[in-house]
């Protein structure tokens, strides 16, 4: 209508879902991600989880955690979901998905990769590790979610720049796998996995430091912006 508006510098605008009650993240789903760490392409989708508490806004801040010296970046595309479903086939699936945002799966790489017995979790769900929005674009809205440009930068350099469809697993087929193991409920949020670009993996290997800037983008569904500290 054009009434009721704000001024945006006046805002702080929140991450679009809060507290969902899972937070499901998908590992090893670009092919050149799977490529840049020397690993074949997983037969099935490699699922692991962060907690919501690591959820922040997409304008917050990345809290640098005093724990880790190897802090990492990982654009993803995130789903979520929208209506209750078990055992969902995967020709169903997207009508369980309300919408897309853009996410970062933050990663303390020495906490992933070495300790804590080589598992994922500490490493993945720090505090503010999981930046999110600006907002939900709805699934109806998406011309085609397996078609978009995905990038991130560091301090205006890019990092990561590739494609959806260079996903091994698409949506449909996550949300019906996810499925068969617990029941998907609306809010909660599937992270669909990283291109090739990430930190760890360079030579020699980058990681963020407090000041940095971090920028995520998806085409058609917006740019999330997180200063390091």
């Amino acid at each position: 209508s054009g009434q009721h508006r704000v001024p945006r510098g006046a805002t702080r605008l929140l991450a679009p879902v809060g507290d969902p009650e899972k937070l499901i993240c998908v590992g090893l789903n670009y092919r050149d991600h799977c490529e840049e760490q020397g690993l074949r392409v997983p037969k099935e989708p490699v699922i692991f989880s962060k907690f919501p508490s690591a959820i922040t806004g997409p304008f917050d801040d990345i809290v640098h955690p005093q724990d880790s010296t190897e802090v990492d970046w990982e654009v993803e595309l995130a789903a979520v979901i929208g209506k209750r479903g078990r055992h969902i086939e995967e020709s169903a699936a997207l009508e369980h998905v309300v919408g897309f945002t853009v996410a970062n799966d933050v990663s303390a790489r020495d906490w992933q990769m070495r300790r804590n017995g080589r598992q994922w979790l500490l490493g993945k769900t720090f505090d503010t590790f999981c930046p999110l929005g600006p907002a939900i674009v709805t699934r109806e809205a998406v011309k085609d979610v397996h078609n978009l440009w995905i990038r991130c930068s560091v301090n205006g350099c890019l990092m990561q720049d590739s494609s959806t469809r260079h996903l091994i697993f698409g949506v449909p087929a996550l949300v019906a796998w996810v499925s068969r193991f617990v029941t998907l409920v609306p809010g909660d949020i599937l992270l669909t996995g990283t291109p090739a670009g990430v930190g760890v993996f360079r030579n020699p290997p980058v990681f963020l430091k407090p000041g940095d800037k971090v920028q995520c983008e998806i085409e058609e569904l917006g740019t999330i912006c997180n200063r390091v500290v």
